[in-house]
């Protein structure tokens, strides 16, 4: 018979080693001192940076969608929009890991998809899903990292960030 501290140990590590993974999901906020308050992206480099007071704090490979040049237009094109947007929606439940909601179309788009007589798109937003070496674009016009990456800049990036989109 194990002794009483021998028991303890291994009772505090069967309640690690059955902690469920959701416990600790979605990784919280980082402090505000540390977090990101801008976001530009690149779209003919295929990069993401992320911002503090005019300064790169982080910098991620992106994907794009099938038709990565030109700004999204209408709903099914597979483009990435370009222009000022702001982020605005967290979905820790997204199909794509964790994703962050770009306010397009703005009223800009919407004027221009209205005079065009089509339907602007939107849910276009930042997430997870692209395996490790995955060199292709493949969205429907989002903007795509791998999980661990978009853990990171989940983290970092609070609701209302602006975000700049360049071709």
């Amino acid at each position: 018979m194990l002794s009483w501290h021998t028991r303890i140990p291994l009772l505090l590590m069967a309640c690690v080693v059955t902690m469920p993974a959701w416990a600790a999901w979605p990784p919280p906020l980082a402090p505000a001192s540390q977090r990101a308050d801008e976001i530009h992206v690149v779209k003919h480099q295929r990069r993401m940076d992320l911002l503090r007071d005019g300064k790169v704090i982080r910098s991620y490979s992106i994907r794009l969608g099938d038709q990565p040049r030109g700004h999204k237009r209408q709903q099914g094109d597979e483009r990435t929009p370009e222009g000022r947007y702001t982020i605005t929606y967290r979905n820790p439940n997204s199909a794509f890991h964790l994703s962050l909601r770009i306010s397009y179309p703005n009223a800009a788009d919407r004027a221009q998809a209205r005079a065009r007589g089509v339907d602007p798109g939107g849910d276009i937003v930042i997430h997870g899903g692209t395996p490790p070496g995955y060199w292709r674009d493949w969205t429907d016009g989002c903007i795509a990292l791998m999980d661990k990456q978009m853990e990171e800049v989940w983290s970092l990036v609070p609701t209302g960030t602006p975000i700049v989109i360049d071709p």
